[in-house]
């Protein structure tokens, strides 16, 4: 394997701007059951559950592929960037003045992705190509992975994007600091569609990931059976960077809000400085 030399500037360089300075961040996250492979429907549903948030800033966070369910058929159901999902979300966004992530079904150029979307009120968006597919459930087989991290800045907060089954890889997601201790990113998100039966990994990755990068941790899961007959219990947590637990639902269709307090975080970090013995190291693509 060769390794990607412009990767660490990609990161650095690659950061999308939002909102001014802030010492408090608000994220909405939306746990609800999925139409399968039913766009319509689905965009519907979300489209009531977010036009009920009162507008102002706030990031508002989605499953994974959550206008289809977690579908194997992307040459039936897959958009491109100017489709009437992505549209949907630049519409939503602009009319409440949110940010809103979540994973959709992606073509370009001859491929398929299963793609994070960061779209912002102003219309501009990011994206990030789930780097992990699982071949478990024969995604790798349909889709390609990604290769490059999206971290975006919001209100001075830093924000790495990630997609369900890159959880169970710590490396893809490891903090990194420069010489003075300064963190790579902040809050660590994970938009999901994992099984029921394998959620006690779900929420022990999700604290290790916090414990290990001094950050906060959100994933946002789905809930209910898709169409394959697999149940999934939701579990969607926020996690301070300590591991303690901040949200924590099981099965239930729920949309709550959370801000997030960065004097906290600066506190633990700068009482527990284990940045200064951390491995420093390079990924491979």
């Amino acid at each position: 394997m060769q390794k990607d030399k412009g990767k660490q500037k990609i990161l650095r360089a690659g950061l999308i701007h939002f909102f001014c300075i802030m010492s408090m961040l608000p994220f909405t996250l939306i746990q609800t059951s999925l139409h399968w492979e039913d766009r319509d429907a689905n965009l519907e549903m979300f489209a009531k559950k977010i036009g009920s948030l009162s507008q102002g800033p706030r990031i508002v966070v989605l499953p994974e592929m959550f206008s289809t369910g977690f579908s194997m058929n992307p040459a039936r159901l897959a958009e491109d960037m100017e489709g009437p999902t992505v549209s949907w979300m630049r519409k939503w966004a602009a009319q409440k003045k949110v940010i809103i992530t979540g994973s959709l079904i992606i073509a370009e150029e001859g491929h398929f992705y299963n793609r994070l979307i960061w779209m912002l009120p102003n219309g501009e968006c990011g994206h990030y190509d789930k780097r992990h597919l699982f071949a478990y459930g024969e995604e790798d087989k349909y889709y390609t992975p990604g290769k490059d991290r999206l971290i975006a800045s919001v209100n001075g907060w830093k924000i790495n994007l990630m997609v369900c089954y890159d959880l169970r890889f710590p490396v893809w997601s490891r903090q990194q600091f420069d010489e003075d201790g300064h963190f790579e990113y902040d809050v660590l998100v994970y938009v999901a569609n994992w099984p029921e039966r394998r959620n006690h990994a779900w929420k022990t990755l999700l604290q290790a990931r916090a414990i290990e990068n001094q950050c906060y941790v959100i994933g946002v899961n789905r809930v209910g059976k898709d169409g394959n007959g697999i149940e999934h219990s939701g579990d969607s947590m926020v996690v301070d960077p300590l591991g303690k637990v901040l949200y924590h639902n099981e099965k239930e269709e729920d949309v709550f809000t959370i801000e997030l307090d960065r004097e906290y975080l600066e506190e633990v970090r700068a009482k527990f400085p284990f940045w200064r013995d951390a491995d420093r190291f390079g990924i491979f693509i």
